[in-house]
This record gives C-alpha cells, sequence and structure tokens, in this order.
C-alpha cells in the first residue's frame, strides 16, 4: 500500500515553520476597534456651537445643558446656553444663565459681555431716540 512521499529530514523543518506560520496567523487577534474619545465639556460645548450654527437650535440647548450637567460649576456653559437662548429670540432665558454663571464668577467676562449686549437697546430704537 502506497501512503505517498516518505517524509525526509529536509521535508519535517518546512512542515513545522508552515504550520508555526498558519498558526500563529490564525491566532492573531483582530485589531480592537478605535475607541471613542472621551465626551468633554469643551467637546459638548464644540457641538453645542455647531448644531446653533446649521441651525439647530433644540440640539444645541440639549447639548449645553449636557455640558453643564457634565461641569456645573463651570460658566461657560452657562454662558453658551445663554447664548442659544438669546439668539434663539428667548432672553429672559438668556439672562437667566447669564445670571447663573455670574453667580459663579462675578467677573465673567463672557457673561457679563453678554448681559451689557441684551442690556442694549435695539439699534432702530436708539437711533430713534437720539433724534
Amino acid at each position: 500500500m502506497a501512503y505517498g512521499p516518505a517524509m525526509t529530514p529536509r521535508t519535517i523543518p518546512l512542515l513545522a515553520v508552515l504550520l508555526l506560520a498558519t498558526g500563529t496567523a490564525l491566532a492573531a487577534p483582530a485589531k480592537p476597534p478605535k475607541p471613542e474619545p472621551p465626551v468633554t465639556v469643551e467637546s459638548l460645548l464644540t457641538q453645542a456651537h455647531a448644531a446653533t450654527v446649521k441651525g439647530d437650535i433644540e440640539r444645541g440647548l440639549r447639548l449645553a445643558q449636557s455640558a453643564i450637567v457634565a461641569n456645573p460649576a463651570r460658566t461657560s456653559s452657562y454662558v453658551a446656553l445663554g447664548d442659544i437662548y438669546a439668539q434663539a429670540g428667548q432672553p429672559e432665558y438668556a439672562r437667566s444663565f447669564y445670571d447663573e454663571a455670574l453667580g459663579i464668577d462675578p467677573a465673567d467676562s463672557g457673561a457679563l459681555k453678554a448681559l451689557s449686549a441684551l442690556n442694549r437697546p435695539p439699534a432702530s430704537t436708539a437711533s430713534n431716540a437720539a433724534r
């Protein structure tokens, strides 16, 4: 009965190399998926700004609110939320968030500037009053 060519001392190392090469290739783990970047207050505020620029005020509001939840002591989140409300034509909500920011840091320049802008009369009213 013929079993095929006999193994010689030269073929055994070749077979061993082939087995080791295919074994490590099969056993090599797949690359893990790239991890998502961590959600930070900065990333939430950046996304909120981008959403409002695109006209998605609701998404911008939710993202800015999430930034406040993530770090309630950070005044920039309150100012950003106030800015979105001001842009949406809701100055009283905007004012309340600027006041919250000033409650945390009375010298916050972003909140002070925004409140000053809210308190200024519209340009057409100011020009009428000057006449």
